[in-house]
């Protein structure tokens, strides 16, 4: 069963993402690691990564998750990229029989009337509906024919306010990309589920189906790096006291994980798994949660 399938039947929804190897890294090996899941996930997601000037192959790895019998999720962005890069790599993911796309713009936007307003996920909504548009019409941006109609499952990023009410520029990016086609938004890190219900209470007037990031934290200094180098207060400090505390570090991780996933069983339609390079380990977690 496809992604888009899956949500119009209601169902909970369990994806993973994982990051497109660099260097001599071999992406054979690490889809190997996730065949130990193969038919538990509804979908796996590859982030799109350069670092020091080196490409990560994401529609590479990409074609051999479909020929591995798992649902690919093309995750790209719309900052500096414009519509014709934009394009080219939507047209590469479909030959490659990718049918799901996540599309971010990679960094944060200050969103509302002050800086104390909660941060979204920004994307070019103008930029993204006018490439999808002459995609699925069968053309490019500048009238040429293309071999097939090209049509993508859509989902896109969205933060969860901490504990604020959506500011009013948010909800109208949610409506933006609502009428661009999203077929799911995907929220940020969600670890207070109380605050995440308010959220999702604010936007259920959109009727698009959520799916919830949740992080595998295994230990203490992982949530200490993350806060330190991706943002400060990402991974709450009970969090990692509850990690730091604990003599059985890997009990302890599995604990926070299914106590997350089980809250938001009934908040909304699916988990979005980041496992953090512990791809080999994400059964036993899929196993705790009951995500069958």
């Amino acid at each position: 069963m496809n992604l888009s399938e899956a949500m119009k039947k209601k169902r909970f929804i369990v994806t993973s993402e994982i990051q497109a190897p660099l260097g001599d890294d071999d992406p054979a090996a690490m889809i190997e690691k996730l065949k130990k899941i193969r038919g538990r996930v509804d979908g796996v997601s590859v982030a799109e990564i350069e670092l020091e000037g080196v490409v990560g192959d994401s529609i590479k790895v990409c074609d051999l998750l479909r020929q591995n019998r798992f649902n690919a999720i093309y995750q790209t962005t719309t900052r500096d990229k414009n519509r014709f890069q934009l394009q080219k790599d939507l047209v590469q993911a479909h030959d490659a029989g990718v049918h799901n796309i996540l599309v971010f713009t990679e960094d944060y936007r200050i969103s509302g009337d002050s800086l104390q307003e909660t941060l979204f996920f920004h994307v070019d909504s103008g930029k993204l509906a006018s490439v999808l548009e002459h995609l699925k019409a069968g053309e490019t941006v500048d009238g040429k024919e293309l071999p097939a109609e090209i049509d993508f499952t859509l989902g896109t990023g969205v933060e969860t306010p901490w504990g604020k009410n959506v500011p009013k520029r948010g909800m109208e990016e949610l409506e933006d990309m609502m009428n661009v086609g999203t077929g799911y938004f995907l929220t940020t890190p969600i670890f207070d589920l109380d605050q995440f219900d308010r959220f999702m209470k604010q936007v259920s007037i959109f009727q698009v189906p959520v799916i919830a990031e949740v992080l595998i934290l295994r230990t203490a200094g992982m949530g200490k790096f993350l806060n330190r180098h991706f943002r400060s207060g990402l991974v709450p400090d009970w969090a990692i006291q509850k990690l730091l505390q604990a003599q059985d570090k890997e009990n302890a991780s599995i604990e926070l994980f299914t106590e997350t996933v089980r809250g938001l069983k009934d908040l909304c339609q699916g988990v979005h798994i980041i496992t953090i390079g512990g791809e080999d380990k994400l059964a036993q977690y899929l196993n705790a949660a009951k995500l069958v």
